[in-house]
């Protein structure tokens, strides 16, 4: 049975539950809602407030549909050319476009023939539809991705002519060394008018050791062949842009950002996007900042806790906002490889982990919701001292039932 506590004062607990997802097992709205269930039921009386949250990859379109946002529905290219049913969000002039969403690499079983053969049209399609429909502020999140054509799709979409020796190019990155000429006359004329804001923490650039094809290829299913073709198709989309005097073609390629979503973001930074960092970005779009007040405490988390999460994602990201505000915060996640020290350095006063209750992975990403609902028991030690301290610590630290 889940111990509990009681308020004794007049002002309940008010925690802020701000989890991105646990990959391949919840959403992060289901990771918030398994957690308030558990809160309420060790706490009678906390007042939970919901709010799942992304980096700018896969569940940022979730993260503003939480927020208020409302979906918008279409149909749209997917990554191997085949007709998909996707979404985007929209607020006033606002639209947040997720490209995981139509034209993700979890779309896809990857291999050479799929790295070479996905295409971001889709992407530039969504953004179209949003453009037509007067946003007039685009945020793409682009993580997720299963393309490394440069974005070439993406712009083909919004009205760019790429031309082969054969007419038209066809899509995907397996065809842009094919390229012979580029023209930009027929771009979606909202463009000119339109803020594009590309979410991402991606610092690498296109080309090179540590471009799109050489970083990233490899797990979307390129082998080492094909991550030459990709490149070389890549530098030849940069050489086109440039021999046909599209201002700044090659810095953009150099730019840190250029290579994130195989290349999209090159195509951003060819429209003017400003790059700004995921997590961020999700925390203004979803208001983070006004739901802190008043809150004793912020819960966040993702599936695997370690340190690549220290850079850019969701777990520290919101810990460095709720600490402006002078809200501590702990994580949940499904497994973690930070220490105490490392964690704690990150903004994180501590990580409770499933697999510190059950040493079983794929139990705990089978179980995830119900196990997570025993884990947010110790939440409440970090909750402040006017819930009362009766309660069995043992029977805490070992999560008997769970």
């Amino acid at each position: 049975m889940t111990p509990t506590r009681t308020t004794t004062g007049p002002t309940a607990a008010r925690v802020l539950l701000a989890p991105d997802k646990f990959k391949g097992s919840l959403t992060a709205g289901e990771v918030a809602a398994h957690l308030a269930a558990g809160l309420r039921r060790a706490v009678p009386g906390v007042v939970t407030d919901e709010l799942p949250v992304a980096d700018g990859g896969e569940g940022t379109l979730e993260a503003a549909l939480a927020a208020g946002y409302t979906p918008v529905d279409l149909v749209a290219t997917g990554p191997l050319g085949d007709p998909v049913a996707t979404r985007y969000a929209r607020r006033g002039a606002t639209a947040v476009v997720e490209m995981a969403a139509v034209t993700g690499l979890a779309q896809v079983t990857p291999t050479p023939g799929t790295a070479l053969a996905a295409t971001s049209r889709g992407l530039g399609e969504v953004i179209a539809h949003a453009l037509d429909a007067g946003a007039r502020e685009i945020v793409v999140g682009v993580g997720g991705s299963a393309s490394t054509d440069g974005g070439a799709g993406m712009l083909a979409a919004l009205g760019a002519r790429l031309a082969s020796g054969a007419g038209d190019l066809a899509d995907g990155g397996g065809h842009l060394h094919e390229l012979t000429d580029v023209d930009l006359a027929g771009l979606h004329p909202a463009l000119a008018d339109t803020e594009i804001v590309l979410a991402s923490d991606v610092d690498n650039p296109l080309l090179g050791e540590q471009g799109a094809a050489a970083v990233y290829g490899p797990q979307k299913g390129a082998d080492a062949a094909t991550v030459a073709e990709l490149e070389l198709g890549l530098a030849t989309w940069v050489d086109v842009l440039a021999t046909v005097g599209v201002t700044g073609a090659r810095g953009y390629a150099a730019e840190p950002g250029a290579g994130a979503a195989g290349g999209v973001g090159f195509a951003c930074l060819l429209l003017g996007a400003e790059r700004r960092p995921g997590v961020e970005e999700v925390l203004a779009l979803t208001g983070f900042a006004d739901r802190l007040a008043g809150v004793d405490l912020v819960v966040t988390g993702e599936g695997s806790l370690d340190l690549q999460s220290l850079h850019g994602k969701t777990p520290v990201g919101v810990a460095a906002a709720a600490a402006a505000a002078g809200v501590p915060t702990v994580a949940v996640c499904g497994r973690t490889a930070l220490s105490r020290e490392t964690a704690a350095a990150a903004g994180l006063g501590a990580v409770h982990a499933l697999t510190d209750v059950e040493p079983d992975v794929a139990r705990c990403i089978a179980e995830a919701g119900p196990l997570l609902e025993s884990l947010a028991a110790r939440l409440a030690d970090h909750l402040p001292a006017l819930i009362t301290p009766a309660l069995n610590t043992p029977a805490l630290n070992t999560l008997e039932n769970a």
